[in-house]
């Protein structure tokens, strides 16, 4: 009997090795890591910024501008936008990796129904009873139920699920960070036509004011007051000035062009729309930041994205690494079988258990070392990653609160400029009519005015773009995931074209 003690002995043994060794595992690296962030910004917090950094007001953001077309540009935008339906695209794929990594993690089970009909040239007693043509048929029916379960030794399938997991995750944040840049480009690109509008008005107003002036100089030359050399100048400038409108114009078709290619509206029906928006509209005011870089950087995306790659990077190690040991996998099986013949049938059912295999990697030419190498290589490149995220998120908070500030101090000397320029020019011109000035004093002060105004449309337009930068550098609404201001979700897969205003 003592033979038999020792074989149960060891079956039980063998059978308690896959709990004995489930509890091991290898150890990764970090699945965060560390970044300097300035405990304040140094940037001049602007008196006129539209969000103070409060993420409901960015989530509102361009509902704030009270103008309705620019949301719907916006969501338009969104809707067909080939980045934004990639980055759906890729969310659905992670979603199904990590289904598949945590799948892994579980047995597997198959079934097998199978029908056969043959006939047999041999009785029941094994002798020949003539030609098979002569023989009753055999029908075989067989059902089955097989699985398999690699148990997870060392983590492998657990680290797997893990990255899976991160990727996914990062795949989410991706996704709205693809819908904040193109809002922005959106509205870069909607701020420059309506810009290209009001430099269109000034060039219009300057090109009927040098045709007025070129035509009474004509009048006055051909009467013998002026001298023809004043009047081919006024000519020459009315010609100037008419050259440039059409340029200006041709500059707004292309710009409307582009809105058009964003947003895949009808171009005569975006025409339609935009006269019906006045050009010239003022970016809300409200008080300035107060948020400091840390709280800032849990509201991008893609911070939170290169965090996640750090997180899928360290469980990519310990899986690349837990591939170099041993791995166990049980098998089974459960069967009937049914023989019919000649009007006879008989049954059998069948089980097993089995086998219990364990596989040791003993010579793979450094392959498994390598793969964990690379694996490594790719952790220290997704720490990198998320550090110059950082830095980069800080730099471009830091920019767009600069280039607001400057924008803002300019506005009022701009419109200082102008509006004497304009004083100016009106009084030369009254002059140059009783004949007190030249024509040449009066278009210089023409010019000098032109280049006024057209200063102040590209201030205009270069605060709307901090605006926007400010916008998308501060996470443009998002949320990271688990906060109580995080409503909104990624797509499904039945959604992977459907997006909303942030």
């Amino acid at each position: 009997m003592k033979p038999l003690r020792m074989n149960r002995r060891a079956r039980l043994a063998l059978l308690c090795l896959p709990l004995a060794l489930a509890a091991c595992g290898v150890t990764r690296p970090p699945a965060s890591a560390s970044a300097p962030i300035p405990a304040q910004w140094n940037a001049p917090m602007p008196t006129a910024l539209a969000h103070a950094g409060s993420l409901p007001a960015l989530a509102d953001w361009w509902r704030q501008l009270d103008d309705p077309l620019l949301v719907r540009l916006i969501e338009a935008a969104q809707m067909v936008s080939p980045t934004v339906a990639s980055a759906s695209a890729r969310i659905v794929e992670a979603r199904g990796t990590r289904v598949q990594a945590g799948a892994a993690l579980l047995p597997t089970l198959d079934g097998t129904l199978s029908a056969q009909r043959s006939n047999s040239p041999f009785s029941s007693t094994g002798s020949s009873t003539g030609t098979s043509d002569s023989l009753p048929g055999v029908t075989t029916l067989q059902a089955g139920l097989q699985t398999s379960w690699e148990i997870d030794l060392f983590g492998n399938r657990r680290a797997t699920r893990d990255a899976a997991d991160a990727r996914l995750q990062s795949a989410g944040a991706k996704w709205h960070d693809a819908r904040v840049s193109v809002a922005a480009e959106t509205a870069n690109q909607y701020f420059a036509e309506r810009a290209c509008q009001r430099q269109l008005a000034v060039a219009e107003s300057d090109t009927r004011s040098r045709s007025e002036t070129a035509r009474l100089t004509d009048l006055s030359a051909r009467a013998g007051f002026t001298a023809p050399a004043d009047a081919a100048l006024a000519r020459a400038s009315a010609a100037d000035a008419s050259a440039r409108l059409t340029q200006q114009a041709a500059q707004c078709a292309v710009l409307r062009k582009g809105l058009v290619a964003l947003t895949g509206i009808d171009a005569q029906a975006l025409d339609r729309q935009l006269a019906t928006v006045p050009a010239d509209r003022a970016l809300p005011a409200v008080a300035s930041v107060a948020s400091v870089p840390a709280q800032m950087l849990t509201q991008r995306p893609d911070v939170f994205a290169a965090e996640l790659g750090v997180a899928a990077a360290s469980a990519e190690i310990g899986a690349a690494e837990a591939d170099r040991y041993p791995r166990l996998t049980l098998q089974g099986s459960v069967a009937a079988l049914q023989l019919r013949s000649g009007g006879v049938s008989q049954n059998l059912q069948t089980w097993t258990i089995g086998p219990l295999a364990l596989s040791l990697p003993i010579f793979d030419g450094g392959t498994r070392a390598a793969n964990a190498e690379s694996a490594k290589a790719r952790y220290d490149e997704a720490v990198s990653q998320y550090r110059g995220s950082v830095r980069t998120a800080v730099r471009e908070v830091e920019e767009a609160l600069v280039n607001l500030q400057a924008t803002d101090a300019r506005t009022s000397d701009a419109d200082t400029a102008v509006r004497n320029y304009q004083a100016s020019f009106d009084a030369t011109q009254a002059r140059y009519q009783s004949g007190l000035a030249s024509l040449f004093e009066l278009e210089d002060a023409r010019r000098t005015l032109f280049a006024a105004q057209t200063s102040r449309v590209a201030l205009q337009r270069e605060r709307a773009e901090a605006w926007v930068a400010l916008y998308r550098a501060t996470g443009g609404g998002w949320a990271r995931p688990g906060t109580a201001l995080a409503s909104e979700t990624a797509p499904s897969s039945a959604q992977t074209t459907t997006a909303k205003t942030p």
